[in-house]
């Protein structure tokens, strides 16, 4: 099987891709990882280089070797240079969903409003809007969507809330309706649900490493003690803490795909140039499910493969 590369896959022209999503495109027959492009390498005022991102692509026949592709193509809500971060993408119902979070415009700052947007495709490269989910403020971001009997749950950050894990259910992906709040022992981003050796977990970036949760019904969330990735690996360009993570399981096996900042905590040089420190790449390790508990295989060697004809997203 082979190790895992280190790094997996670094922007080649922006040096910034965050909060990777990773998935089978069925007509190209390869697997992609969909991130955040933020413009790490750009000077810029403020957080603007986090801001008016577009979604990167890079794919993979191995899972070993990425080559960049470019962005996707999102049918426009409304005119100029806006902001997408996090997408959530996956196969359902004959397309592919995306539910992915949206700015307008180009902050310098973290203020004002921000939406999480469903669109459909059915190549991965093209999509088409189809609406503005009604949650549970207006500073909603990074859905996670898993089904549950009955239809669909969606998982995400409001940061009107204290930056709590909320979640909305929806019968079809269209119509959703705010159900309540997952987690509220700390704040969080980026959560992500999956099954792996019957239970379901939930990982959520507590920008410490990844607070994990366990369930048995998709609705009662119980923390483990101690968390994932929380200290710096040692591997190359994964000198840093994970963040902001997607889990792909195939069959008793999982790996997580998180970002790091290989020199998160070096001083700025100059305040309208964050790199090198704000560089990002993105890395995979495996996860174990072993007596009730989830660990990760981050520094060790393990074997490393991803499917050549896909897997089931769900």
């Amino acid at each position: 099987m082979g190790k895992a590369p280190a790094p997996l896959f670094r922007d080649p022209v922006f040096e910034g891709p965050t909060d990777p999503t990773v998935i089978y495109n069925r007509s190209e027959q390869s697997w992609w990882i969909i991130y955040t492009q933020r413009r790490a390498n750009i000077p810029s005022h403020g957080f603007a280089w986090v801001h008016g991102t577009d979604l990167g692509v890079a794919s993979s026949r191995d899972g070993k070797t990425w080559l960049y592709r470019g962005t996707l193509e999102l049918e426009p809500t409304e005119h100029g240079r806006n902001t997408f971060w996090a997408p959530e993408v996956f196969w359902a119902d004959g397309c592919y969903h995306m539910f992915v979070s949206y700015i307008t415009g180009v902050p310098t700052d973290w203020t004002g409003p921000r939406d999480i947007l469903h669109y459909t495709s059915g190549n991965l490269w093209t999509w088409k809007y189809q609406g503005t989910p009604e949650l549970s403020s207006r500073r909603v971001i990074d859905a996670c969507v898993y089904p549950v009997p009955g239809g669909w749950r969606m998982w995400y950050k409001d940061e009107n809330d204290e930056s709590h894990t909320h979640y909305a259910d929806s019968p079809d992906l269209y119509r959703w309706k705010h159900a309540g709040t997952a987690t509220c022992d700390q704040p969080q981003e980026g959560p992500n649900v999956f099954r792996l050796q019957g239970s379901y977990w939930m990982i959520a970036d507590i920008w410490n490493g990844f607070a994990v949760y366990r369930s048995g019904d998709l609705t009662h969330w119980e923390r483990q003690p101690g968390d994932l990735l929380s200290e710096a690996g040692i591997r190359p360009d994964d000198t840093g803490k994970g963040h902001h993570a997607d889990v792909v399981v195939t069959g008793e096996t999982a790996y997580i795909f998180y970002h790091v900042h290989p020199d998160e905590g070096r001083p700025a040089e100059d305040p309208l140039f964050a790199y090198p420190r704000s560089r990002s790449c993105i890395q995979v390790a495996l996860l174990k499910a072993e007596n009730g508990r989830l660990t990760a295989v981050r520094d060790e060697d393990f074997d490393f493969v991803l499917p050549e004809n896909g897997t089931e997203d769900f």
